[in-house]
């Protein structure tokens, strides 16, 4: 006897397959590429480009190519689009269960003596790690200890990075200098977080092993020479950024200063 009503919904569907919901639990904690999300998950690289393909379809993942490698692209799942999904579903099977709207972001209260600390990484910490820090700082209310650092630093900040952040967010970051990682040397985070693929390959260990995360954002700073251009680019960094802020809030509110599992990248001395 074939059953009769309606269809479960799309997203539902689509997420529920099991592979495809390893990718998208993979994928929620860190931008990956191909191969290592086919080691996590011990399947063939051809069936994970597959269903990655899949996700890609519906528009839950991204996929952005490498900065360092070119050949290389890093995924992304669109944490806002399973949200949506997510709440449809629960709203197609019964009213009530529809999400209720304004709901406020978690705040990070420290839950231990020592507060939870996050490193943001990117080659010249003068456009995406500082803005990052400091959208962190102002979503927690100064309960996590922000900080960002480069591989091969600037000598000042952009100036469409600190624009963006005094205009748009009203964060005043003018007097901040960019730093370099050896600064850092013996530090203890609780997360290092890189914003650009060329970091990735070439950001230090820390003590005692923080969780690491990647997010593979392009560099605004290369968008175009006019003024114009570069305030729009920034203007795009600035949300994704402050979209994947919101997103790592509940992580941290967790407390979670879990060791990363995630396939190491093979760490190269820092360049001179």
């Amino acid at each position: 006897m074939s059953a009769s009503g309606p269809a479960a919904p799309a997203f539902l569907r689509l997420a529920a397959h099991p592979l495809r919901w390893r990718l998208m639990t993979e994928l929620a904690a860190s931008d990956l590429r191909v191969r290592e999300l086919a080691t996590l998950i011990g399947e063939p690289q051809n069936l994970v480009s597959y269903h990655l393909r899949l996700l890609r379809d519906a528009g839950l993942v991204a996929a952005t190519r490498s900065s360092f490698d070119g050949r290389d692209s890093y995924y992304h799942l669109d944490l806002d689009r399973c949200a949506e999904g997510l709440a449809g579903a629960g709203t197609a099977l019964h009213p009530a269960l529809r999400p209720g709207m304004g709901t406020p972001l978690p705040s990070v209260r420290p839950q231990r003596s020592r507060r939870l600390t996050v490193l943001f990484v990117c080659t010249g910490n003068s456009g995406r790690s500082p803005i990052a820090e400091a959208l962190l700082r102002q979503h927690t209310a100064g309960h996590v200890e922000a900080s960002s650092a480069g591989s091969r630093p600037a000598p000042r900040l952009h100036p469409g990075g600190v624009r963006v952040l005094r205009d748009q967010y009203s964060i005043d970051v003018a007097d901040q200098r960019p730093r370099h990682l050896d600064t850092l040397t013996g530090r203890r985070f609780d997360y290092v977080i890189t914003l650009c693929d060329r970091a990735r390959e070439v950001c230090p260990e820390f003590p005692q092993h923080p969780r690491r995360i990647h997010w593979s954002i392009p560099d605004p700073a290369s968008a175009g020479d006019s003024e114009q251009a570069g305030l729009r680019a920034f203007t795009r960094t600035a949300a994704d950024i402050d979209t994947r802020i919101r997103h790592l809030i509940p992580v941290l509110e967790q407390g979670g200063s879990r060791h990363d599992r995630k396939p190491r990248v093979r760490q190269r001395p820092l360049p001179g």
